[in-house]
């Protein structure tokens, strides 16, 4: 049988589904496209632009009318993929505490996911890709060939983020880190337009107990059967 060209991979914040979809796509020669990225990237050209993040209808604007292309790396710096905009490279740019902080925001607004959920199709349906998301299987890419849900308990996510904070030498308060995660499964999980929840037909995954070796040997198995 032939391999999945469209791989679906959703789940909550810290859930490990970015580690597993960068791993996966190398491992086929797969595009790897987290869509967290397209969100990040009308954030920042909103704070760049100095648009009220807060402006629903401006921000919606925004993201209806800037193309956004992501690609694979075309620099060798750590990053997974090219995030352009309008033939600029912003890849590291939607990296910023700026960005972070106000992601959440911009990517519960409907028209910002309606406008976005077309930009992923585009790309996605291209074909060759592993995406990386929370509504991949359920909205962008119902029609996928492979769909992962990967959970994890919001504790274990956030001992997770706790300690990649710590390892980069940040300060962080265990505590503080997983009243974040709670919150960011809240908006994500009761937003208006594309909730977070696994699709019909997803193999779940839960991590818990596993780690990123074992999560990915059981997805790539998927791929081969």
């Amino acid at each position: 049988m032939p391999l999945p060209s469209i791989i679906a991979i959703d789940g909550p914040a810290a859930s490990g589904k970015s580690t597993l979809g960068f791993r996966l796509a190398e491992a086929l020669g797969y595009l790897y496209f987290d869509t967290g990225l397209m969100y990040r990237a009308v954030t920042w050209l909103a704070l760049n632009q100095g648009i009220d993040i807060h402006d629903e209808a401006a921000v919606t604007r925004l993201a209806e009318d800037v193309p956004i292309e992501v690609t694979a790396p075309s620099l060798e710096d750590g990053r997974p993929c090219d995030v352009v905009v309008d033939g600029h490279d912003i890849t590291w740019d939607i990296r910023k505490p700026e960005v972070d902080a106000n992601v959440s925001v911009v990517s519960a607004y409907p028209g910002v996911r309606r406008a976005l959920t077309l930009q992923q199709r585009r790309i996605g349906m291209r074909g060759r890709v592993v995406m990386v998301g929370r509504d991949i299987g359920t909205v962008v890419l119902p029609e996928a060939d492979l769909k992962i849900y990967l959970d994890a308990s919001p504790e274990e996510r956030a001992r997770r983020r706790y300690n990649e904070i710590i390892e980069r030498g940040g300060r962080a308060e265990y505590a503080d880190v997983l009243e974040k995660v709670r919150e960011r499964d809240r908006i994500d999980s009761t937003r208006a337009v594309a909730p977070l929840k696994p699709a019909a037909d997803a193999v779940i995954l839960d991590s818990d107990t596993l780690d990123a070796d074992q999560v990915f040997a059981k997805v790539y198995a998927l791929c081969k059967a």
